[in-house]
């Protein structure tokens, strides 16, 4: 009895030190994953191309898109309308305050381009891709088909993850310059349209304020977004256990850290790209 409660209380005493180790173990198992997957992209590519074309339209454009409210596609530009419409009407109240509603134009540039359109297509790529790709991985994981590629001499991680990952980078940009697209057309609808602000000053600033470096730029969060997604998504569908609901959780941890990783990565990226005291174009402040 008494070697019983010795062992208990040890075992209370070592259990938060287990989970450390346990969550280091997680982490060092994930970051594996996402090595091995970007070094096998190339071979991905060369050896699984009918795969990775076949995976470009399922997450561009979804099955039966038409009747799912149009894939990916449909999903951003309905989500950055919606964005954009809350930043000018924001924008324009805030304006409104210090008598400065003629640079609308430049904010809109600026808020939409460097910030608002790349993280919405992240947030919708983690939201229905990267969901996706975590429940088929993590299906194929509870019911041994993983194992039964490794058996038949079929690399998996190449096949199932690096597959994935390249379709979401080389897909995010037509739908980010959609999501880009629509943002800019609903923030000039807001103020412009409904706003009542001056249709040639607002035009002025904004294409004033929009450089070419920051379309490039932006377009390079898009794409690192797309691939931390896609590597966490399917990093968690891989190692998934429990059955079906492990998968359902499996799914659930993926979405909460891929958008702490989209978020954390945007303010690394926009001091990296832009500087800490970022500069605007046109106005040499």
């Amino acid at each position: 009895m008494v070697d019983i409660d010795v062992r208990y209380r040890l075992r209370r005493i070592t259990a938060p030190a287990n989970h450390v180790a346990d969550g280091l173990a997680s982490v060092g198992r994930h970051v594996t994953f996402y090595c091995k997957t970007i070094a096998s992209m190339p071979f991905a590519l060369v050896h699984y191309r009918k795969h990775v074309l076949a995976q470009i339209s399922e997450v561009s454009f979804g099955t039966n898109s038409i009747l799912s409210g149009g894939g990916t596609i449909g999903i951003v530009f309905a989500m950055s309308l919606a964005a954009a419409m809350m930043l000018g009407v924001e924008t324009q109240r805030g304006l409104e305050l210090v008598g400065m509603t003629t640079m609308s134009g430049m904010l809109s540039a600026i808020a939409n381009t460097r910030e608002l359109a790349p993280v919405v297509v992240a947030i919708a790529l983690a939201a229905k891709v990267g969901t996706g790709f975590t429940a088929q991985v993590g299906a194929m994981r509870i019911s041994d088909e993983i194992d039964a590629l490794d058996s038949m001499a079929i690399r998996s991680i190449p096949f199932l993850a690096g597959t994935r990952v390249l379709a979401a980078m080389v897909c995010v940009i037509p739908i980010y310059m959609i999501g880009l697209l629509a943002s800019y057309l609903s923030t000039r609808l807001v103020l412009v349209t409904w706003g009542g602000a001056s249709a040639g000053t607002y035009d002025y600033y904004f294409h004033l304020a929009l450089a070419p470096e920051d379309l490039l730029y932006s377009a390079l969060k898009a794409v690192v977004f797309a691939a931390v997604v896609s590597l966490v998504h399917c990093a968690y569908g891989y190692y998934a256990h429990g059955g079906p609901s492990g998968v359902g959780q499996a799914a659930g941890r993926a979405l909460r850290t891929a958008i702490l990783a989209i978020g954390i990565l945007d303010v690394l990226l926009t001091f990296a790209l832009w500087g800490l005291v970022p500069e605007i174009p046109g106005l040499g402040i």
